[in-house]
C-alpha cells in the first residue's frame, strides 16, 4: 500500500538546508523507486528546487529510480517519463507538475491483463499511513497487515468486516450479527457479551474514530483504497480503546481531475436458505476541475436467512438488510491546502437472531418470540491539511451517532413469552490536531493534541405477552405487566471527556539503528448515572455509585522501539507499548456498580523480510508478551443480564508468522498463523468463588490457534480478457464464550473455505464466488439469549453460498 495520496498531492516543496544550488545546475541525484509525491520531496531537498502539484492523484504515480549527475528539470523528466503528467517551469528554481492529458476512464478492480497494455511501472513504496507519520513498511517497528482493497470483489465488499476476518489471521470477532459484533486483535478479548465497556480494538475511517463504547459498526467496504491492521497496543498515537490494536479503513478520495464511477451488482443463493443480493454505485464528479470534487457511494445488501424456528413455524428467520451512503467533498484552494468534508449513514435491520440449538437439529431452534435488532449509524467529519515541504499539519474533527437496538428472548420455563430489549445510543465528538515532520528513511517526529467526548446511554425494558397482570418476575423489581406492555428496567449512562497531548520521535543514534520514543498524557473526566432506576433501588445506593463514577484521572502511556535493517533486506525490531480503557458504571444484579480502568503493557520482537505481493519471498514473524491488569469484561449477572466487571489480571503470549511466495508473476501463495496462550492468572474474588480453587482460566473468544492458506492466480486469456482465480481456507481453533464457568462453553474449531473466479474485459468484470465450500456447520459463537445459559446454543457458519456478480466502471 502506498502513502496516502491526500497527504502528498498538495505540494512537494523542499528547500535545501545549506546554501541552495540553482535547480538548473547539474547535481548528484539519487532517487529510489517509489511514488511521485515522495520522489518530488526528495528531489527538492537534493537540488533546492521548489516542486508543486496541481492534482492529488498525480502523487500516487509510481516512479523509477533516478540516479546520476543532472539538473532538477532533467530528473523530473525521467520521473515522469511514460506517465500521464508533465512539468511546467515557473522559473529556474520552481516547477509545477500538471496532468499532461485527460486521464483514462477508471479501470475495473482487477487489471485487464491485455497483451497490448504496456508493462506496469515499478512498484511504489509500501507505506504504513496508520502510523500517522507515513512510515515506509521496512521502517515500521511492529506487526501490520496491509489489505489492498483491489483484492476485494463486489461480494467481499458487500460482506463488510467479514472480508477482513477471512484475510487477517490475527483478527477475530464475535458473531451476534452485523452491527453488533466485537472485534479482537491477537488475544485481547474481554467477552462476547455486549455491555457498556469500551472496545479493545480501535476502528477508524481515515482519521475519524468509528466507535467507542459500542460494537463494530460493520461498514460495507465499497470504494475503499485499503485497510491497515496494526497489531498490539497503540496507546501513544490512538489513546484509549486500542489495547489489541487498530483497524483503519481508508476510503478513496475524490478525484479532482475526472468524472467517472463504477457500478456493482450480485445475486447469491444460500444452501438451506433464502437468496440474497447486493447493489452499489460510485460516482466521482469534479465540480471545479483541479479545485473541487464530489464523490458519492450508495449501496444496498440483503443477506438471506437460513435459520428455522420450529416453535413459531418460521423458516429462514435471520435475514439481514443493510443499506447506506457515503459522500466526500474535497476542496484544494491552492497547492498547500486540502480540505475534506465527508459523511456516511448506514442502517442494518436484522429480522431475527443468528443462533441455532444443537438439540433442535441443524440450523434450527425453538424460540417463543422474534428477536430483531437494528443498527443506525451516522458519521460526519471535516479534515484540513497544510503542508510545508516535509512539515505537515493535519486537523480532523467529527461527530458519530450510533444507535444499536437489540432484543433477547426472556421466556422462562412454564412462563408466558417475554422479550427483553436494550437500546444503546452512543455519541462521540472528537478532534485531533497534529504536526508531523517526515524525514528520510522513517525518521521524523509527530506532536499532537486531541479532545474527545463520548456518551453511552443504555435503556432497557421487559415485555411480557401473557394475559395475567400478576406473573412470576423474571428480573427482580421489574413488574410483569402482560398483554405486550413494556416495563422499564434500570439502565446506565456513562460520559467521558478526554484531553490529550501526545508525541513520538524517531532518530538514528548509530548508523542502521532507529530508536523511537513516544508518550501520551491523557486527562479523563468520567461520570455516570442510572437511567430509569427501578423502585426497589435505594436512592442512597444510586447516589453513592454515581459519586464513585464522577472522577478525574490522568494517565501517561509510554512507548519505545528499536529497529535495524543492517542485514540487507531484513528488518529486526523490538517494541514496548501500553494501552488503557477508562472505567464507568454498569448494572449488576439490579445494583449500580463501578468498574475500574484496565491497562495493558506489551513487549514484542519480530522480523520482516520482503514485501508481500511484490517480492518473490516475503516473511514476517512476531513474538509478544502482554500483561493485562484489572481486565474489564462484559459478563452476565445472576439474572442473565449483560454487565461489566473487573475480572482480575491476566497474561498473554502470542506467536505469529506469515509467508507470501511469488514463484512466478501470475501466482501468489499466502500462509499465516497465530498462536495465543492467554490466561486469567489472578482472577477476581467473585470468579474464584465460582471456579475450582487455584484453577487458571482462559481469556475468552479468541482461538488458541488460527491460520490461513490462500492462493491467487492472474493471467491474460487473450488480447481482451484476463482471468483471476483465488482460493482460501481459514482454520479457527477452539475458544470459550466468556470468563468463568457460567460462560465457559466451548466454540470454534472449524475450517472456513472460499473459491472465486472472475473474467475482466475492459471496464467490465464478471465474477463467480463460492463461500463455505465444505458446507461446514462449525460453531462461531456460543451465545443465544443470556436469559437461558443452559441450552446448547451455537451460531453456525453461513451454509454454502454461491454468488454471481457483475462490475462495470465508467
Amino acid at each position: 500500500m502506498v502513502r496516502k495520496a491526500d497527504v502528498l498531492f498538495v505540494t512537494a516543496l523542499a528547500i535545501a538546508a545549506a546554501t541552495p544550488a540553482r535547480a538548473a545546475d547539474r547535481q548528484t541525484i539519487d532517487l529510489a523507486p517509489g511514488r511521485l509525491g515522495e520522489a518530488a520531496i526528495t528531489l527538492g531537498r537534493q537540488t533546492g528546487a521548489s516542486i508543486g502539484m496541481s492534482d492529488q492523484s498525480l502523487a500516487g504515480i509510481a516512479t523509477p529510480a533516478v540516479r546520476g549527475h543532472m539538473s532538477a528539470e532533467a530528473a523530473l523528466k525521467r520521473l515522469l517519463k511514460g506517465s500521464d503528467a508533465s512539468i511546467r517551469r515557473i522559473d529556474e528554481r520552481t516547477f509545477r507538475i500538471v496532468r499532461a492529458s485527460p486521464p483514462a476512464r477508471p479501470a475495473p478492480r482487477h487489471p485487464t491483463g491485455a497483451a497490448s497494455v504496456p508493462p506496469p511501472p515499478p512498484p511504489a513504496e509500501i507505506v504504513v499511513t496508520a502510523s500517522k507519520r507515513d512510515l515506509p513498511l521496512p521502517r515500521y517497528a511492529g506487526m501490520v497487515d496491509l489489505v489492498d482493497a483491489s483484492l476485494f470483489d463486489g461480494g467481499e465488499a458487500a460482506g463488510g468486516t467479514a472480508a477482513l476476518l477471512s484475510r487477517v489471521a490475527s483478527l477475530s470477532s464475535t458473531h451476534a450479527g452485523a452491527g453488533r459484533n466485537k472485534l479482537f486483535i491477537r488475544a485481547m478479548a474481554d467477552s462476547g457479551v455486549a455491555g457498556p465497556t469500551q472496545a479493545t480494538t480501535g476502528q477508524y475511517l481515515g482519521d475519524m474514530r468509528l466507535n467507542y463504547a459500542a460494537p463494530d459498526p460493520d461498514l460495507r467496504l465499497y470504494d475503499m483504497r485499503g485497510v491497515e491492521v496494526l497489531e498490539g497496543p497503540q496507546g501513544t498515537l490512538y489513546g484509549a480503546g486500542s489495547l489489541g490494536g487498530i483497524v483503519r479503513v481508508i476510503p478513496n478520495a475524490p478525484n479532482l481531475g475526472e468524472a467517472g464511477g463504477q457500478m456493482s451488482t450480485g445475486l447469491s443463493a444460500t444452501q438451506h436458505g433464502d437468496p440474497g443480493g447486493d447493489l452499489s454505485a460510485v460516482l466521482n464528479l469534479p465540480i471545479l476541475p483541479e479545485k473541487i470534487a464530489l464523490r458519492v457511494v450508495g449501496y444496498g445488501v440483503q443477506e438471506g436467512g437460513y435459520i428455522d424456528d420450529r416453535a413459531r413455524d418460521r423458516r429462514d428467520v435471520n435475514r439481514t438488510r443493510i443499506y447506506g451512503t457515503r459522500a466526500a467533498l474535497r476542496v484544494v484552494p491552492d497547492e498547500d491546502w486540502t480540505i475534506d468534508v465527508s459523511g456516511l449513514y448506514q442502517r442494518i435491520d436484522g429480522r431475527d437472531a443468528q443462533y441455532a440449538t444443537r438439540g433442535a437439529g441443524r440450523l434450527t431452534r425453538d424460540s417463543s418470540v422474534a428477536q430483531p435488532y437494528h443498527s443506525d449509524y451516522l458519521l460526519l467529519n471535516a479534515r484540513v491539511e497544510r503542508q510545508w515541504g516535509d512539515l505537515r499539519f493535519v486537523s480532523s474533527t467529527g461527530y458519530v451517532r450510533d444507535i444499536l437496538s437489540e432484543s433477547y428472548d426472556a421466556t422462562q420455563p412454564g412462563g408466558p413469552p417475554a422479550l427483553f430489549r436494550q437500546r444503546n445510543k452512543v455519541e462521540i465528538f472528537s478532534t485531533e490536531n497534529r504536526l508531523v515532520r517526515d524525514l528520510d528513511n522513517g525518521l521524523g517526529w509527530i506532536l499532537g493534541a486531541s479532545y474527545l467526548e463520548s456518551t453511552s446511554d443504555i435503556h432497557r425494558s421487559l415485555t411480557s405477552y401473557g394475559i395475567m397482570e400478576s406473573q412470576h418476575q423474571i428480573i427482580p423489581g421489574v413488574p410483569m405487566l402482560g398483554r405486550g406492555m413494556a416495563a422499564t428496567t434500570t439502565g446506565v449512562r456513562n460520559r467521558i471527556k478526554e484531553a490529550t497531548i501526545f508525541a513520538e520521535a524517531s532518530f538514528e543514534p548509530v548508523e542502521g539503528l532507529i530508536a523511537t520514543l513516544g508518550g501520551r498524557l491523557t486527562n479523563s473526566r468520567l461520570s455516570g448515572e442510572a437511567n430509569d432506576p427501578i423502585s426497589t433501588l435505594a436512592a442512597a445506593d444510586i447516589a453513592y455509585a454515581e459519586a464513585q463514577a464522577d472522577r478525574s484521572e490522568t494517565i501517561f502511556l509510554p512507548s519505545a522501539s528499536l529497529l535495524t535493517d543492517a542485514i540487507p533486506g531484513v528488518t529486526l525490531y523490538a517494541r514496548f507499548q501500553q494501552g488503557f480503557r477508562p472505567g464507568g458504571l454498569a448494572m449488576d444484579d439490579q445494583r449500580i456498580e463501578r468498574f475500574r480502568n484496565d491497562r495493558v503493557s506489551t513487549l514484542e520482537a519480530g522480523f520482516r523480510k520482503g514485501v508481500p505481493g511484490r517480492d518473490p519471498v516475503a516473511i514476517s514473524a512476531n513474538l509478544a508478551y502482554t500483561d493485562w491488569r484489572d481486565i474489564q469484561a462484559d459478563v452476565t449477572d445472576r439474572i442473565g443480564l449483560p454487565t461489566t466487571a473487573n475480572v482480575g489480571n491476566g497474561r498473554i503470549y502470542t506467536i505469529e508468522g506469515r509467508i507470501v511466495l511469488r514463484p512466478m508473476p501470475k501466482i501468489t501463495l499466502d500462509a499465516s498463523m497465530i498462536y495465543n496462550d492467554s490466561r486469567l492468572d489472578q482472577p477476581a474474588q467473585f470468579l474464584r468463588m465460582l471456579s475450582y480453587d487455584g484453577r487458571r482460566l482462559s481469556l475468552p473468544n479468541v482461538a488458541d490457534l488460527s491460520g490461513r492458506l490462500a492462493v491467487d492466480y492472474r493471467t491474460p486469456v487473450n488480447g481482451l480478457l484476463s482471468l483471476h482465480l483465488s482460493a482460501s481456507a481459514r482454520y479457527v481453533g477452539k475458544s470459550r464464550l466468556g470468563v468463568g464457568p457460567i460462560l465457559g462453553r466451548e466454540q470454534g474449531d472449524y475450517v472456513d473455505t472460499a473459491l472465486s473466479a472472475s473474467l475482466t474485459r475492459g471496464p467490465a468484470e464478471l465474477s463467480l464466488s463460492l463461500a463455505n465450500l465444505l458446507d461446514s456447520n462449525g460453531n462461531r459463537f456460543s451465545l443465544g439469549t443470556p436469559f437461558d445459559l443452559r441450552t446448547d446454543y451455537y451460531t453456525p457458519l453461513r451454509p454454502r453460498t454461491v454468488r454471481i456478480g457483475l462490475d462495470f466502471a465508467f
